[in-house]
């Protein structure tokens, strides 16, 4: 299985949270999704929390 990698974040304007895989836009979290999603990547691992959010998590991502 592999770990789950290639992922970045970018906080924007207005509390959104932009996802990238391997530099290609994933998602964007807005207001809480976004406020959430900041806090589990501070107390996680934040390439798996990535990987979930952006539904990449069910492909072997999931170990890290």
């Amino acid at each position: 299985m592999g770990k789950a990698e290639g992922f970045e974040y970018r906080e924007r304007k207005g509390g959104e949270v932009a996802i990238t895989h391997h530099g290609r836009p994933a998602t964007i979290l807005r207001k809480g999704a976004a406020a959430r999603f900041l806090r589990e990547v501070e107390a996680g691992d934040a390439q798996v929390v990535m990987a979930r959010v952006t539904g990449n998590y069910k492909r072997g991502n999931e170990r890290g």
